[in-house]
């Protein structure tokens, strides 16, 4: 079997990161009887010096073929966050309704958690972002520039669909786990949307009735992923809220270095998008010192989106053997090894 991918490295480390993880999966492909054709675009900031664009105007056409897509990160120095985000993620998020950010959080063995104390078996979590509206709207605009009322107006939008259909996927996740789902809000202080994401949360946990569910203000909720991570199993939030949540989470777990992310059409309509939680860390950029292990986490996830769940366990615990061994990491975890040193030595285990 041969799955067609669309590859961007991006920009900054994933350049790096990209590359070293493709010939990961190539390496579980060939244990496992399938393997990747795999196609390079190369849509990044430096794309966007040079056209004036992220990605060609019709882009979206070019991936529609694909069945998944493998993207490093986005964002470099010299082009505005919002430009780059807006240029290419974005636009592929929505277009091709990858309603689901979905984001393990995991503290492997071998991993010292910043947090006193804490070990694997209290750090295992699963952040369920909304993906397609919230907060990231486009609805908006600006008043008056340079004026004394210039003035800025930003519309979130909460539609039942985008709601109901978020909230149902962290239920099934969550029949698969531990059977918990946590609701982040902001009910008290955000009048008309946050009560709404409340009501909607309420009536989908009646569907569920063997799953035992929590919700907290986004303020609180943050302070208790620090002081009790482990009352947590699936948290679903809003775009913002899922977004900010998905960051905290790895940093807990020890290094944002080992976050995989995925970002799902689960109807598999259209392709799905795999990325890692981390950005395109410019003061390493070039150095192959970026630690690979979150790309290749996120080429697991995608190997289970592609319906290889074995291929998918094979690769994580290859990655939980080299980071509790701890003799072929990068510095972030506390080691000497290169990207392609640690790369090659998950894909040794394979």
């Amino acid at each position: 079997m041969r799955h067609k991918i669309a590859l961007i490295p991006g920009d900054g480390i994933g350049k790096e990161v990209v590359p070293a993880a493709a010939r990961v999966l190539d390496a579980v492909g060939k244990k496992f009887g399938f393997d990747f054709e795999w196609t390079a675009f190369d849509w990044s900031c430096e794309t966007y010096a040079r056209t004036g664009r992220m990605m060609p105007e019709d882009g979206l056409d070019q991936l529609r073929a694909f069945a998944s897509i493998f993207l490093g990160a986005v964002g470099f120095p010299g082009v505005p966050d919002h430009v780059s985000l807006w240029g290419l993620l974005i636009p592929i998020r929505r277009g091709f309704h990858q309603y689901i950010n979905l984001r393990p959080v995991r503290l492997l063995k071998g991993v010292k958690s910043p947090l006193a104390g804490r070990g694997p078996a209290d750090i295992d979590m699963l952040i369920v972002r909304e993906n397609n509206e919230g907060e990231y709207s486009e609805i908006g605009g600006r008043l008056y520039k340079g004026a004394p009322e210039e003035m800025a107006v930003q519309q979130a939008i909460f539609t039942r669909k985008g709601c109901d259909r978020v909230m149902r996927f962290a239920f099934e996740q969550a029949l698969k786990r531990r059977q918990h789902v946590t609701s982040a809000t902001k009910s008290n202080g955000i009048i008309h949307s946050m009560p709404y994401w409340d009501e909607r949360f309420a009536a989908m946990a009646k569907a569920y009735p063997s799953v035992k569910t929590a919700q907290y203000h986004i303020d609180i909720l943050t302070a208790h992923f620090v002081q009790h991570p482990d009352w947590f199993d699936v948290v679903v939030g809003s775009n913002l809220f899922g977004d900010i949540l998905s960051d905290l989470g790895p940093a807990i777990a020890g290094s944002i270095g080992i976050a995989p992310g995925g970002n799902i059409n689960p109807e598999k309509e259209y392709p799905s998008m795999f990325e890692p939680v981390h950005g395109s860390a410019p003061d390493i950029a070039g150095k192959n010192v970026a630690n690979p292990i979150a790309q290749i986490w996120t080429g697991a996830m995608m190997l289970e989106h592609l319906g290889h769940p074995d291929a998918a366990k094979a690769v994580v615990a290859a990655i939980e053997r080299v980071v509790e061994e701890a003799r072929t990491v990068t510095r972030d975890l506390g080691g000497k090894a290169s990207t392609t040193e640690a790369a090659e030595a998950v894909a040794a285990l394979l």
